[in-house]
């Protein structure tokens, strides 16, 4: 298939390459012209056209109904180019924000470009800059008609099955066979990004606990401690004790055992974290919905607070969003 790539940042220029490589088709533009002489580098030769904006980009895309995929920071920059493109594109065409928009923001567009026989997707996108190579977790929204017609686009950035065994009783019918390959149509547009925005709060609180447990361990040599009590414990060497079969083993620990064995101090990282939208909105959504969400609010607190000084535990949160998603202290990027 052909489509269109807005935005080349860490994701985005991920995104595009990785759909090169699955045979796919696609037409590149960022603001920045270097950056799309670099990505058409890094794809398979061929199988990418530049453009200079959005109205050539739509000009280049010939196949069928065009499909344009927005790779952009949440918000203003997003909204303007939903606009433009909805003056660009005609009926029966799609347009993806594979970014991390809010949820109700999708609500409003979809329903606008709708009015214009446009259709609207929103994926919630996970992999961060590990996914050229392992793929992406996506979670979307949209017509069944819009998400059925681009479902080659999102086979070929999913994992796969991979070596993660089968849960047992998915063979019972009812349930969607994409899960298991990593996305999921979850329902109409805004659901996607629904998900994914509780799942970026789950995520908080997940690593809110990682780094408030080393941190535990870390003071445990603390004077004030009787003698007797004071443990010196090896960061390093317990981050990689527990990847070996225990019940807390995932990604975020690997994460925080790359970056201990690289600097068992994290003296590399002031420990300034950023939240980037999703679990303030998560909180917004619990309150609305009447929802107890107290792990996932003091994690989103917890980051408001590193922001005026900070101590191991905060410079492990750093860490670990640096390892998954390339994410550099005080940005929400």
């Amino acid at each position: 298939m052909q489509i269109g790539i807005v935005g080349l940042g860490k994701m985005g220029g991920n995104i595009a390459t990785r759909l090169t490589r699955h045979g796919h088709d696609v037409v590149l533009y960022d603001r920045d012209p270097a950056v799309i002489s670099k990505v058409g580098a890094q794809a398979v030769a061929g199988k990418t056209i530049a453009s200079s904006g959005l109205k050539d980009m739509v000009s280049k895309l010939t196949s069928g109904r065009r499909i344009i995929w927005l790779m952009l920071p949440a918000g203003h920059v997003t909204e303007t180019a939903v606009e433009e493109l909805g003056g660009l594109l005609g009926r029966n065409d799609i347009l993806i924000d594979g970014g991390n928009s809010f949820y109700k923001d999708d609500l409003r567009r979809a329903a606008a470009l709708a009015a214009k026989g446009i259709h609207y997707i929103d994926v919630g996108t996970s992999g961060g800059v590990w996914g050229l190579e392992r793929g992406y977790c996506m979670m979307y929204g949209g017509s069944k008609d819009a998400t059925d017609h681009v479902d080659p686009i999102l086979s070929a950035l999913a994992p796969g099955l991979g070596d993660i065994p089968r849960t047992p009783g998915r063979d019972k019918p009812g349930f969607d066979p994409r899960a298991e390959q990593g996305y999921l149509h979850c329902g109409p547009a805004g659901s996607g990004h629904f998900v994914k925005m509780v799942h970026n709060g789950i995520e908080y609180g997940i690593m809110q606990a990682f780094a408030e447990g080393f941190h535990v361990m870390m003071s445990k040599n603390s004077t004030e401690l009787p003698e007797d009590q004071r443990f010196d414990l090896n960061m390093t060497d317990i981050a990689e004790v527990w990847r070996r079969g225990s019940v807390v083993s995932s990604w975020l620990l690997d994460l925080s055992a790359r970056a201990l064995a690289g600097n068992p101090d994290l003296s590399n990282y002031k420990g300034d974290v950023a939240d980037s939208g999703e679990g303030r909105w998560t909180i917004e959504a619990a309150i609305e919905e009447a929802v107890p969400v107290p792990v996932m609010s003091e994690a989103l607190f917890t980051r408001f607070r590193s922001r005026t000084g900070n101590n191991f535990a905060e410079k492990m949160l750093s860490a670990m969003r640096f390892g998954f998603g390339g994410h550099i202290e005080g940005t929400n990027n």
